[in-house]
């Protein structure tokens, strides 16, 4: 699917990370120091941010929300719009987002809903946001991006545990006439939706007892089914076949090259397949942002966290058009082509000490 919005520009990226780091290199529990380092040189990642129990994903966006709302000086009563993008709702209802907009302040006027989508939601999120302010009376959104994906993973997993950590982030739209177009393309491949699955807690598969107490052999599956499963060969695979047509589709679709866009944004998947990504289409490394090192895998946040991260005063000079691309579960993926600025400086922060949960 191919999209173009008229008449909306992004206005700010903020990302907020857990203060606890995790390193392989550093603990030795479940890999050799050896092995870390080559670990390390394949995946791209020498340490994640974990974040602790009670704290959620919302929390992580919250708290880039209300950085984000200062940094932009937006009244929250003047935000029309709040999609929250996750695989890790903190109930199974209400629709977090409705306990975001109460915790943020905004109007009840406001449209608000959750989106449960991973690799490919900070895309999907977007383009959504984009095209409901260029199809209404409202006039500015929040598009909240994250995951603590962390704690989907069994603590003996070996091809997981080093890859995932947890981030959140907030990204702020606003109808403008005079904001060039943005340019997106869409697309799902339910094939492979068992290569990245945790298939216990929905109603499918529900986690409540058959019986009372649970049996210990119900206890087993259901400690396995909710944990993460990830065909890592068939990731790669379908990585490779599908991203770079994805990123050459989207640059066709905005009538753009490689030389016209300023910075390519992946999702941080994994370095090693982000490099055969980069190399099949022919991007400059320069212009071909990998920023795995310090965070892992993010999940729905990982492109606002990379720019957060490493592109901090890439617009104090003007405008740049980006190339911001997300794909994995599902399969689903999504690219925008979008020209940013001016805008205010995307920031990274940690969580704030004493930050209070979200709660019904």
């Amino acid at each position: 699917m191919k999209a173009i919005v008229e008449g909306v520009r992004i206005k700010g990226f903020r990302a907020v990370v857990p203060k606890e780091r995790h390193s392989y290199l550093e603990d030795h529990s479940l890999f050799t120091e050896e092995e870390a380092r080559k670990l390390q040189a394949t995946i791209g990642v020498a340490e994640r941010r974990l974040l602790p129990r009670p704290y959620m994903a919302s929390d992580m966006c919250v708290a880039a929300a209300e950085g984000l709302l200062r940094q932009l000086d937006w009244d929250p009563a003047s935000v029309d719009l709040l999609i929250f993008v996750s695989q890790d709702a903190d109930y199974v209802l209400p629709v977090t987002a409705a306990v975001i907009q109460r915790r943020l302040g905004l109007p009840t006027t406001a449209a608000a809903f959750d989106v449960p989508l991973g690799c490919s939601g900070f895309a999907y999120g977007t383009w959504m946001a984009a095209r409901l302010l260029g199809g209404s009376t409202a006039r500015r959104a929040l598009v909240l991006a994250g995951d603590n994906s962390a704690r989907w993973l069994r603590p003996d997993d070996r091809a997981t545990l080093p890859l995932f950590g947890d981030a959140g982030s907030a990204t702020a739209l606003e109808v403008d006439p005079e904001a060039p177009p943005i340019h997106a393309i869409l697309g799902t491949d339910g094939s492979g939706a068992k290569h990245i699955f945790v298939k216990a807690g929905g109603k499918r598969d529900c986690l409540i007892p058959n019986e009372e107490p649970w049996s210990a052999e119900e206890h087993q599956r259901l400690y396995r089914d909710a944990r993460l499963h990830l065909n890592g060969a068939e990731v790669f695979t379908f990585t490779l076949r599908s991203v770079p047509p994805l990123l050459r589709d989207a640059m066709e679709h905005a009538g753009v090259t490689l030389d016209d866009i300023d910075m390519i944004v992946p999702h941080q998947a994994n370095r090693m397949m982000l490099d055969h990504i980069r190399k099949k289409i022919g991007a400059d490394p320069a212009r071909f942002l990998i920023d795995m090192e310090k965070f892992g895998n993010t999940s729905s946040a990982s492109v606002p966290l990379a720019i957060c991260h490493r592109l901090g005063d890439f617009f104090a000079d003007g405008p740049k058009k980006l190339l911001m691309a997300g794909f994995g579960v599902g399969w689903s993926w999504g690219a925008l082509v979008a020209e940013i600025g001016p805008i205010v400086a995307p920031t990274l922060a940690e969580m704030p000490d004493g930050f209070p949960p979200l709660e019904v």
